[in-house]
């Protein structure tokens, strides 16, 4: 038979209490990471013709509408950050 040492429990970085600072944070990123996937279904950064800037455009092309997302949430994006910061402060106070 095997001995298991046992497991502690420690507090995860998920299990912190949730501030209205990082409840906000938390929320644009996730708008952003929302509206990043929605400008790839787009096609955002795909190449238009077979001279564009080959293979490197398309693996930088994440980082293009990552940083065109969060620049859209910086200017008040389409307001899920909002319900997402709501939802966050609700699920706090339900604790």
């Amino acid at each position: 038979m095997t001995d298991f040492s046992p497991i502690h429990t420690q507090a995860t970085p998920y299990a912190r209490v949730i501030t209205p600072l990082n409840a906000r944070e938390a929320a644009e990123e996730l708008e952003a990471t929302f509206l990043a996937e929605m400008l790839k279904s787009t096609g955002l950064g795909t190449q238009k013709n077979s001279f564009g800037g080959g293979i490197g455009e398309d693996q930088f092309a994440s980082f293009q509408r990552q940083a065109l997302a969060e620049e859209m949430v910086r200017t008040g994006g389409i307001g899920l950050a909002e319900h997402f910061y709501q939802a966050l402060l609700e699920k706090n106070d339900d604790r």
